[in-house]
């Protein structure tokens, strides 16, 4: 039942109001049944309501759905003289649309509604993955729908296999009753796109097509070889040939190449002339390389020695098969020599020289006058060269077959040509190319080795650009090395190495470095000058750049690594050191500074206590010093008394008197157990007594045990600085 309130509302559920004077609009039309709708998603939902009365120019007709969503009424049909149907359509539907709609009529005397009615959207199934391939063939397709995991709804009522080629020309769409089908009657070597429709019941049931599997049919074999081969021109070196063109229908295969197969008599005669025929071989054109294809098809053989009857043919291949044109017999002229062998040619590189070697063509047909051997730069990893001016050309007598190259750039790779020549002229030139080596970069000039800012446990420096030679700087690295007084000499000169291997500050105990990288940093972050605090306990580019040990001397090495070629350059400069921080005990306690390794003694400076942590290593290292020391004692002793059994035993043959000596022994060894038991007691009351002494509310060690509190200093790891 419809209730309609007094403010004009309606509800048609008695149980969702409170108690409420209400009154049934009477005037208002009344609604029988509305039928709920099922349609598939983007189609229109019909609506139809039944009315009983008139249609009235006043009456608002309109269908109204729990989602918020409305339609417009679009038509009425009588039904008879009291009652007709109105018709309301939900367009373009989608899944958020389902739910539940009711017919609502309002005038001034009221609002009337209808029951509500469903809307079932579908969504058209789609196949979440694309279908298997099986099988492949020059002309075929074998594939596996793959349609059993679906997004959408179902039923499934049919499939259709839909394919096409890469260009997006559709060819057919075929449906399909078993879960494999074969595509037949497609092109060889043609990629296609394969998808999977699948539909529902419904108008627009069919969804989209699913994943597309993309694959290839074989090629096939060529149909024939090339055709009406002939000669073009004749040289004394080279001959040139043509054909009838061919295209796909004759190669049936995107992928192919094509090849001049020849052989000749080998040159000279005489002692050759029992010598096998040798089949050469040369590419004319191949898809799959940088060989282009001429605008005419024609191809020269080149190379080829003077006065010599040549057999050439073509080949046409492709990953299937191969088939050959007829056989074609050439005699060529005579002419300059051949060719200088392009094995050669010999290169050995350096950073500003290419030594360059090579020897007279095998077949001469006559006396070498001389080699010209030309150059040119034609690439630089060094974007900063200017190339223009490294250009030349160089004459060598016949009895010459080397030359050094100077003068040249770094890391720049060069072009040479070479060709002999004769009374007849020069013969075909040969082009290799070379590449001189890189230069490790020019680090900037360092004046003095003073930070900008130093603190206990960080060294603030500046990092200046370097220069690029051959190569562009790639990267910056910051090593942190401990240096000893030790390693340098009085009025020795330091000879500065870079460091090649990289070692994390985590490896550098576990390798026993004395260095480890703090940084590395790009080329783009060092444009310009720039500070850099090492010991900032930050990670730059994976390497951790731990804060520094106060009581350790640091050299602070900055270095520029140039890579290209698969070579790898460094240079690196010495911009700052650190000195250690020692703590030492007087009357009161103070800092001393220790120099680092080649600088003068700094004078000391009461800046920091010693740490308690320190302190308390220093007594442990001792009582394990002493302990071990102990154990020692008592293995030397024990040692000793077997050594003097087995001398006495020689000498003493009385029993009587044996005991007593095993008796002495026994005496003796518990003597020398009591004197280690008061030795290590000894000591541990040191190690007390070092802790009773006390300055200023901390505990200090007393000057007898400086010597141990320092060696612990050296050897152990603040908590403070790496937890």
């Amino acid at each position: 039942m419809v209730w309609v309130l007094e403010d004009g509302l309606i509800c048609s559920h008695v149980h969702e109001l409170s108690v409420l004077p209400v009154h049934v609009s009477v005037s208002t039309p009344h609604f029988l049944h509305i039928k709920g709708v099922e349609v598939n998603a983007r189609q229109t939902a019909s609506f139809h309501c039944t009315v009983n009365g008139r249609p009235q120019s006043n009456l608002l007709l309109y269908l109204q759905g729990m989602g918020g969503r409305q339609a417009a009424i679009r038509e009425t049909k009588p039904v008879n003289s009291r009652r007709y149907v109105a018709s309301f359509d939900v367009e373009n539907t989608t899944k958020g649309d389902s739910g539940r709609y009711r017919c609502i009529a309002q005038s001034d005397h009221g609002v009337g509604v209808s029951p509500y009615a469903d809307l079932t959207v579908k969504q058209p199934p789609v196949p979440i993955a694309p279908p298997q391939l099986t099988a492949v063939g020059a002309t075929y397709l074998w594939i596996q729908l793959n349609a059993n995991s679906i997004n959408g709804d179902g039923p499934i009522m049919e499939r259709e296999v839909e394919y096409r080629t890469l260009s997006g020309m559709l060819i057919d769409t075929t449906p399909v009753d078993k879960p494999t089908h074969k595509i037949g009657h497609l092109d060889p070597d043609t990629e296609y796109e394969i998808s999977v429709l699948l539909t529902r019941p419904l108008e627009g049931g069919t969804g989209n097509p699913g994943p597309p599997l993309r694959a290839r049919t074989k090629c096939a074999d060529p149909m024939h070889g090339p055709r009406h081969l002939q000669v073009v021109a004749v040289e004394s070196k080279q001959v040139t040939v043509s054909w009838e063109p061919f295209g796909y229908n004759v190669t049936r295969c995107h992928s192919y190449n094509l090849t001049v197969q020849y052989c000749h008599p080998p040159a000279g005669g005489g002692v050759n002339r029992d010598l096998k025929e040798e089949v050469q071989e040369e590419v004319v054109y191949d898809t799959l390389s940088a060989v282009p294809q001429h605008a005419t098809p024609q191809h020269t053989v080149r190379n080829l020695p003077p006065f010599t009857n040549v057999s050439l043919r073509l080949v046409l291949s492709n990953p299937e098969g191969q088939k050959d044109s007829e056989e074609l017999l050439v005699l060529t002229d005579e002419d300059v020599p051949g060719s200088v062998p392009v094995d050669s040619i010999l290169g050995s590189s350096y950073e500003q020289q290419i030594s360059l070697s090579w020897r007279e063509p095998m077949q001469t047909y006559g006396v070498i006058r001389q080699y010209e051997i030309s150059y040119k730069a034609l690439s630089s990893f060094d974007t900063e060269f200017d190339l223009s001016n490294q250009s030349g050309k160089v004459f060598k007598p016949a009895n010459e077959t080397t030359h050094v190259f100077s003068g040249l750039y770094p890391g720049s790779t060069y072009s040479f040509t070479i060709r002999a020549s004769t009374i007849k002229g020069f013969g075909p030139p040969v082009i290799t190319q070379f590449t001189t080596k890189i230069s490790a970069p020019l680090m900037p000039a360092y004046d003095q080795e003073s930070p900008l800012n130093q603190t206990d446990s960080s060294v603030t420096v500046l990092l200046k650009p370097a220069q690029s030679r051959g190569a562009p700087v790639s990267k910056y690295q910051v090593v942190v090395e401990e240096e000893r007084p030790r390693r340098q000499r009085r009025g020795a000169a330091e000879i500065l190495r870079c460091y090649p291997v990289p070692i994390h500050f985590q490896n550098a105990t576990l390798l026993n470095s004395q260095y480890y990288f703090s940084a590395e940093l790009s080329m783009n972050e060092l444009r310009s000058a720039t500070p850099f605090c090492v010991g900032d306990n930050r990670t730059y580019g994976s390497y951790w750049n731990a804060p520094l040990l106060p009581h350790k001397s640091y050299g602070i090495y900055y270095q520029a690594v140039s890579t290209a070629n698969g070579e790898t350059k460094i240079d690196c400069v010495r911009v700052a050191t650190k000195a250690a921080i020692i703590v030492t005990q007087l009357t009161t306690p103070y800092i001393r500074i220790a120099p680092a390794a080649g600088d003068k003694q700094l004078p000391g400076a009461a800046t920091r206590k010693p740490e308690p942590e320190q302190e308390k290593q220093s007594d442990h290292t001792v009582k394990i010093a002493g302990g071990i020391a102990g154990i020692l004692l008592f293995i030397i002793i024990f040692l000793g008394v077997i050594l003097l059994m087995k001398k006495r035993r020689r000498n003493y043959h009385s029993y009587t008197h044996y005991l007593k000596l095993a008796k002495k022994r026994k005496e003796t060894l518990s003597s020398r157990q009591e004197m280690t038991l008061m030795v290590n007691n000894s000591q541990h009351t040191t190690m007390a007594d070092t802790h009773r002494h006390t300055l200023n509310g901390r505990t200090v060690s007393s000057p007898s045990t400086f010597s141990m509190k320092t060696n612990s200093i050296s050897t152990a790891m603040p908590n403070s600085y790496y937890p």
